[in-house]
């Protein structure tokens, strides 16, 4: 991951973001696309990913971005469709887990399952009873899963992730897209580890203002 966040930011670096030093093409990347009614962040990841897997679980950059996220601003992470053969059911889990609240829960489980079988090389893994299982000893119950996966709720959640990466254009993960207008743009910021997880949470802050 370490040469994975120096090769990102490799091309330019920038010192702690400020709204005013906001460049777009450099830390940001702005869009033609409709600005969300309310403030929001949204960032794309796959639990085949082991970028995201690094994120989420080594450098915690969803979480430091949420935590500093103004009052009233909404995090949402939406999975994608286009990494792993069992994607589509991670998506669909990860709609059950909104759905439940359970996010927190099942996240780690998840993709540890996923990247074991990016590292097996198991096309098949995680199949959905393994998927059910995780959510089963996360205190969600049988019943729960059974009668929510294929929900028409979750259905719906699952339709909104698929439908917001395919507005947003999404090719890679983790991505992250703050007011509808604006994509984070990695490769401009800072190439030390401290120093791009800090740049990251401030340009999403300073992309809210603008």
């Amino acid at each position: 991951m370490k040469k994975f966040l120096v090769a990102l930011a490799s091309l330019f670096f920038v010192a702690n973001v400020q709204a005013a030093d906001l460049t777009e093409g450099k830390q940001y990347i702005a869009l033609n696309t409709e600005r969300a009614v309310q403030p929001e962040v949204i960032e794309f990841f796959s639990f085949y990913c082991p970028h995201c897997y690094a994120f989420e679980m080594d450098y915690h950059i969803p979480e430091k971005v949420k935590s500093a996220l103004p009052e009233g601003t909404k995090f949402k992470q939406y999975h994608v469709n286009f990494l792993g053969f069992q994607s589509e059911n991670l998506t669909r889990a990860w709609a059950l887990a909104m759905a439940l609240g359970v996010e927190e829960k099942v996240k780690a489980p998840l993709f540890e399952a996923a990247q074991t079988a990016v590292k097996n090389r198991d096309q098949s893994a995680p199949s959905l009873d393994a998927i059910r299982q995780i959510f089963i000893d996360s205190g969600v119950s049988a019943e729960q899963f059974d009668g929510g996966i294929n929900s028409f709720a979750v259905t719906g959640l699952y339709n909104q992730q698929v439908q917001a990466a395919e507005r947003f254009d999404v090719h890679g993960v983790p991505d992250f897209y703050v007011n509808g207008k604006y994509r984070v743009n990695p490769e401009g910021l800072s190439h030390s580890e401290a120093g791009f997880i800090q740049d990251y949470v401030e340009t999403v802050k300073a992309l809210l203002q603008k």
